[in-house]
């Protein structure tokens, strides 16, 4: 009878581990990682042709509109960026991370004559959040415009539990829409 009870009593042990291996494999904290490289994000937008990349320089009077967006210090003094001409329209790709809770989130965001025309969600580091990655998401941004006072002209929902990715999204977008504008003022001085 003794060994009987061991028995079952491993078996259930056996049980737990493998059911716990199972959830961990399948479990949303492993649902981070790399999306798409940046290069192949670039390419893709640009059919394969993608423009040369170019530098945007932030004076002191853009880098405190960045602050005041994030909230927080920005340590750079530049942002790569890659544009196309079409007919009298621009349209200019952006790399830019944002912290979400704790580590970055690299995206991939389109501007289109002045209007967001993709987010894309490129590398995820976060633990929680990783919802944000989707379309259903991130289809919210399109068309999507900056107000006067740096804020977006369409309300963009949230997702239970992906609170601050969808803030650093959101961030991002507003930052990608303030930086594609930047250029119209470097081209008139």
């Amino acid at each position: 009878m003794k060994d009987h009870v061991d028995t079952i009593r491993l078996l259930t042990i056996c049980l737990c581990l493998v059911g716990t291996l199972i959830i961990a494999s399948v479990s949303p904290a492993n649902a981070g990682g790399v999306y798409q490289e940046p290069d192949a994000f670039i390419n893709q937008v640009f059919d394969n042709s993608a423009p040369k990349p170019q530098v945007l320089w932030l004076n002191k009077e853009l880098k405190a509109q960045i602050v005041d967006i994030l909230d927080h210090k920005y340590k750079g003094l530049r942002v790569r960026y890659w544009q196309q001409d079409l007919d009298s329209k621009r349209r200019t790709a952006w790399i830019l991370d944002e912290i979400g809770k704790e580590k970055p989130i690299t995206v991939g965001l389109v501007v289109n004559d002045e209007k967001i025309e993709l987010v894309k969600v490129l590398v995820f580091r976060e633990s929680r959040g990783w919802e944000v990655r989707h379309d259903f998401f991130t289809k919210q941004f399109e068309q999507a415009a900056l107000k006067d006072d740096h804020r977006l002209d369409k309300h963009i929902d949230n997702i239970s539990g992906a609170t601050l990715s969808v803030r650093a999204l959101t961030k991002l977008a507003r930052i990608a829409l303030l930086l594609d504008g930047q250029l119209d003022m470097q081209a008139d001085s």
